[in-house]
């Protein structure tokens, strides 16, 4: 058996060495058709586009992207060659929940942001979305949720969160077709149709919001300020945008050990299921260093300005410093 797996993908390799005779880690942008031919299993994040010009005349009968977005699969291909599927729902909701709490925490400290008594408006009320939803209460905020896909009855409508919020937060996926389309959800008539001056938050995917649009609204102040990981043409960032923002990072709220550990455990699952295969045992995320001291404050265990920092220095660098990312915990644990 030979597995083909993304080489940024960390904690993973040596369970997969107990699975199988061959395992290849390759860059995901450069894995080609020729390095999946023989291959039984491919193992990818969103770097790997998989469709038929990948996967044609290959062995592959299963892939799996370690990640909860799976926009990078062509799923109408892998259903007409019979190749299996699946992404990590849910994997790192409890690290992009922490981003968005540092976030706001952040915003009071340094902004004019009140969060006791401030309202939230969360669009996108899945895995990450309902997390946020806890983090927001817990902070003191009201609470406000759009999500057509769910039938909640206290949920409200966009036109609602665009006149109540003072702080509008993303976390749905990206579609660009259908009744529920979210490609530029927040658009140039969505900023306009504002009537507070409220923070934008998108974690999501960065096409959800109109990158220029949002950048028009900043400079045209009907935004007070925003905090971007993810960008339209990743990693080829508007750079107007991302020196404007509060907090502009690389694609990584999700990126704690905790929620790439949970990824981890989410691929082997589905590779002993689809193949038959005894499981090697769990993936157990590392430990924070022995001098850490954690005195109950969450910046302590992340400050997303770090990685703001860094990329508003070294834009270019942005896949570098997301696939090199160091260790961070959504928990204190020693």
């Amino acid at each position: 058996m030979k597995i083909v797996v993304d080489d940024k993908i960390p904690y993973l390799r040596p369970q997969l060495q107990l699975l199988a005779d061959e395992v290849v880690a390759l860059p995901g942008a450069e894995i080609s058709a020729a390095d999946v031919r023989d291959a039984d299993a491919l193992i990818v994040r969103t770097r790997t586009r998989c469709d038929e010009r990948l996967l044609a005349g290959s062995r592959v009968s299963l892939v799996v992207t370690a990640t909860i977005g799976y926009d990078h699969i062509d799923t109408a291909y892998m259903q007409r060659a019979g190749i299996s599927w699946t992404n990590c729902p849910g994997c790192n909701s409890g690290s992009v929940a922490q981003y968005v709490e540092c976030a706001l925490l952040l915003l009071q400290q340094q902004r004019r942001l009140q969060l006791a008594g401030s309202t939230i408006g969360i669009v996108g009320c899945g895995h990450v979305g309902s997390k946020v939803r806890s983090v927001a209460r817990r902070l003191g905020m009201r609470v406000l949720v759009c999500d057509p896909l769910l039938a909640e009855p206290d949920f409200v409508t966009m036109d609602v969160l665009q006149q109540q919020a003072d702080v509008i937060t993303f976390h749905v996926p990206l579609t660009r077709d259908g009744q529920y389309a979210t490609w530029h959800m927040a658009d140039d008539d969505f900023f306009h149709r504002l009537t507070r001056v409220p923070y934008i938050i998108n974690t999501s995917r960065g096409e959800v919001v109109d990158n220029r649009a949002l950048l028009a609204a900043l400079q045209e102040g009907r935004v007070e300020d925003a905090v971007i990981d993810v960008w339209e043409d990743e990693p080829r960032l508007l750079l107007p945008l991302l020196q404007r923002v509060f907090i502009g990072t690389p694609h990584i709220a999700g990126y704690s050990a905790d929620g790439k550990v949970n990824a981890d455990n989410m691929v082997i699952d589905a590779l002993c299921r689809h193949f038959g295969l005894p499981h090697p045992g769990a993936v157990e995320p590392p430990r924070l260093p022995k001098d850490f001291r954690y005195d109950g404050d969450p910046l302590q265990l992340y400050n997303p300005l770090n990685d703001s920092l860094k990329l508003k220095e070294h834009p270019a660098d942005f896949e570098s410093l997301r696939n090199n990312y160091p260790l961070r915990r959504e928990h204190f644990a020693m």
